[in-house]
């Protein structure tokens, strides 16, 4: 981060609080030479005083503060500070006696400490990253506390929203298409908070998490002694959302036999309880979702076509996470937020080496998987700006093979076999079949036009899928490369690939190479 001078009159200025003036006199030259304004107090009395008299609006970019001093302690103007101003970055000074304090400071939502005596150069270095994630954490503050209920900047998120614009105000059945953990609730949310049924019941169901013999009384309630168990007549999901919407997640995993009695009930709206005789009727619009093609799922008869098309009326397709990187940035630090509200703590801010390290990763498990990581480094990450080393192990072991594929690429050489030299299928042979007495075939020189050939025929089939089946048959190629080599030895196949264990077990799971 650069600052000039001239820049620095428009710059809140760095307050250091320190009962030793050699200390103050230091860091105000050393910053003023880098264009960083400053301001000096004795102790903390005078900052609090400061403070009231001027307002928080007028406070301080940072704030450096000693730990001991004769005017009060450092600790306890942090705990003030936090208070009043919690996106603060406060930097806290120590001797090394005090250092035990310093660690605990963290606790109290400390961005740093800095043991004295200091080196200038490193401290100016520390005031300066603090400066940058002021400046960050002022315009994420301002996003979160304006975010919707959903966010994305990118061009496909951007469609998604045009959409529930155009469909909110109707009361026809919609269909979202979208990869688990994409937030294709969020989305019937969405469409339920924006229309004219917006004070009525919402109910949403997932037909996958709820065992065959019990879905059907969920979805339409049961009389009393419809069943073992059945003590009382109850009213089932159709009913409760009278009025409002009904969300039926994962739709393609419902059974074929209740298929028939969703269809009968999205024909004329009438349905019967389970060991009921009376028709009951509910006003409900119904949104499903699901991350199967149901297209495929009509060929291969396990769902049924009259029911596709009744649902299908309007369809929504939310993209993949890995397809809007643009918006990581945005959702990790409102995820950090979120995970700091629900569990009591300071927010952790979060580096740009980070993001931009968090933006390449592939996210298989979506929106979803970005908010646990989040909550994973809200408990996990030992400061309170998580660094790039910082990130879990799923995220730094991924990047190191992402990178030895692109280092692999770049030369134009493949080591061992061909990625897209195997049959024409989205599934590649299994590595059961034994490595031993492998040959490898003679190595293509240069594997770029093979690649590019199969993408645009690949393309001019009209798949919407490319991206996954070319990445998922180069991954199966190359570890199926270094399995032959290696006769099945996985830990040494990492190796040679340059990838933890761990990735390479998880490939393995994902491509289905143990089959």
């Amino acid at each position: 981060m650069s600052v000039n001078k001239e820049s620095a009159t428009l710059m809140k200025p760095i307050w250091i609080v320190d009962d030793d003036q050699s200390i103050r006199f230091v860091l105000e030259k050393a910053l003023l030479r880098e264009g960083l304004p400053t301001r000096s107090f004795t102790n903390p009395r005078e900052v609090m005083k400061a403070l009231e008299s001027e307002g928080d609006s007028a406070g301080p970019q940072v704030l450096v503060s000693d730990i001991r001093m004769p005017g009060g302690s450092g600790l306890d103007l942090l705990a003030a500070i936090k208070q009043r101003m919690p996106g603060l970055p406060v930097i806290i000074m120590t001797a090394f006696s005090d250092l035990d304090s310093a660690v605990s400071a963290f606790q109290s939502g400390a961005f740093e400490y800095l043991p004295k005596p200091f080196d200038l150069p490193k401290a100016v270095e520390l005031i300066r990253r603090a400066v940058g994630e002021s400046q960050r954490e002022d315009v994420a503050e301002e996003k979160v506390e304006d975010a919707p209920e959903m966010l994305g900047q990118a061009p496909a998120m951007q469609d998604v929203f045009r959409g529930i614009g155009r469909l909110a105000q109707s009361h026809v059945t919609v269909l979202i298409t979208g990869e688990s953990g994409s937030g294709k609730e969020l989305v019937a949310h969405a469409l339920h908070k924006h229309s004219p049924r917006a004070h009525q019941p919402f109910v949403a169901i997932n037909t996958a998490a709820i065992p065959k013999d019990l879905l059907e009384s969920e979805l339409f309630g049961h009389e009393r002694g419809a069943f073992t168990g059945a003590q009382a007549s109850r009213r089932g999901r159709f009913e409760q959302a009278d009025g409002g919407t009904l969300f039926l997640d994962e739709i393609g995993d419902m059974p074929f036999d209740l298929q028939t009695r969703l269809l009968r009930v999205l024909s004329d709206g009438h349905f019967y309880r389970v060991g009921g005789h009376s028709a009951v009727k509910a006003n409900v619009r119904v949104i499903a979702a699901t991350h199967q093609d149901l297209e495929q799922r009509v060929k291969e008869g396990a769902f049924r076509e009259d029911l596709f098309h009744r649902l299908n009326v309007i369809r929504l397709r939310l993209p993949a996470l890995r397809e809007r990187r643009e918006d990581v940035p945005v959702l990790a630090r409102y995820f950090l937020q979120r995970s700091a509200q629900q569990l009591g703590v300071e927010a952790k801010r979060i580096s740009e080496a980070a993001l931009e390290r968090l933006s390449f990763f592939q996210f298989p498990g979506n929106v979803r998987q970005l908010e646990n990581i989040c909550h994973w480094l809200t408990v996990m990450a030992p400061a309170q700006v998580v660094e790039e080393k910082d990130l879990p192990p799923e995220v730094l072991d991924a990047s190191v093979s992402t990178q030895t594929m692109a280092v692999d690429a770049s030369t134009g050489h493949v080591p061992a076999a061909h990625p897209f030299a195997v049959p024409d299928t989205d599934h590649a042979v299994g590595v059961s079949q034994s490595p031993v007495g492998w040959v490898a075939p003679a190595a293509v020189k240069t594997w770029e036009p093979a690649l590019e050939e199969e993408a645009l025929s690949l393309l001019a089939s009209g798949r919407t899928d490319v991206w996954d089946v070319l990445t998922r048959r180069f991954e199966s190629s190359l570890i199926q490369a270094a399995l032959a080599i290696t006769r099945g030895r996985r830990i040494e196949a990492a190796q040679k690939l340059g990838i933890g264990r761990n990735t390479i077990t998880r490939k393995i799971q994902e491509l289905g190479l143990d089959d």
